[in-house]
């Protein structure tokens, strides 16, 4: 198993943080984009939020792979459909590069 740690802001509107949760809670899950993350190798994720700031853990298997992933998704129109409707609500962090929506965080500590 490998774990990375991504980072994405949300745009600082009250309103529209709360519609994201509201995508993101367990009752409103797309099957579509539940069935694509899994066949990608990712085995657990999990989104915690701070203010606007959005923080993902993903485990992954050893078939997981960004660039299998990103090829995937861009295939995918159900993938393509959700990626549109979260950019309404995420904003790029001033450090990610053009077209960079997650960015992928360094591990900087660990304990042990």
């Amino acid at each position: 198993m490998k774990r990375y740690c991504l980072a994405v802001d949300l745009k600082d509107d009250p309103a529209l943080i709360a519609e994201y949760e509201h995508w993101h809670k367990s009752e409103n899950a797309r099957p579509a984009i539940m069935r694509s993350i899994k066949d990608a190798g990712i085995t657990d994720m999990q989104i915690y939020r701070t203010g606007n700031r959005l923080f993902m853990i993903m485990a992954t298997n050893e078939t997981f792979d960004f660039g299998r992933k990103a090829a995937a998704d861009a295939s995918n129109p159900d993938v393509q459909e959700w990626e549109e409707l979260m950019w309404k609500f995420q904003q790029p962090l001033k450090w990610a590069k053009p077209g960079e929506k997650w960015v992928l965080m360094d591990k900087i500590f660990q304990l042990g």
